[in-house]
């Protein structure tokens, strides 16, 4: 299995649909899907499918029983490449240095990831900046969208041609 670009790590994922549109996403841009378990869902669950739609079997995803089995996996990327996405940070994501191989975790929608993750990844936490202080955070799968797409960004004005073609 070759080296993707990205990898987009969600961290016991609750809701089919943004699993799904992540998993579209990921398809799309060349990143590989890890899915740390447990779930919120089954992975046939057909809610999941219409959001992934036919995109879903060119997906490159690799399921995971717990985070410790995250951390051995050769296919995935190693800690010090790993950006927690968290509203527990000061440091907005435009401050990250996103090189090609960084992995991109999110944790599951009603909890974010636990402290034992965050302890993992202390150094390299980001949060999406908020302009409306009295609501909580973006939907899984908006976020997810907004970081893959500026580690994209970055990424490509570093050089990288997907298939021979600059995406923008």
């Amino acid at each position: 299995m070759s080296q993707p670009v990205l990898h987009i790590v969600l961290f016991s994922p609750k809701i089919p649909q943004n699993t799904g549109n992540i998993g579209r996403m990921c398809a799309i841009t060349g990143a590989r899907l890890h899915l740390i378990h447990p779930l919120g869902f089954v992975i046939t669950d057909a809610k999941l499918k219409r959001s992934g739609m036919d995109y879903w079997k060119e997906l490159d995803v690799v399921d995971h029983p717990n985070w410790e089995e995250f951390k051995k996996s050769e296919l995935s990327p190693p800690l010090d490449r790993l950006w927690l996405f968290t509203t527990k940070s000061s440091k907005s994501f435009w401050e990250g240095k996103f090189e090609m191989g960084d992995g991109l975790l999110f944790g599951s929608e009603d909890a974010g990831c636990p402290d034992y993750v965050h302890a993992d990844i202390a150094q390299k936490r980001l949060k999406i900046p908020h302009f409306a202080p009295s609501l909580r955070s973006l939907n899984l799968s908006t976020s997810a969208g907004i970081g893959a797409y500026e580690a994209m960004r970055q990424i490509c004005a570093s050089g990288y041609a997907g298939g021979g073609k600059i995406f923008y």
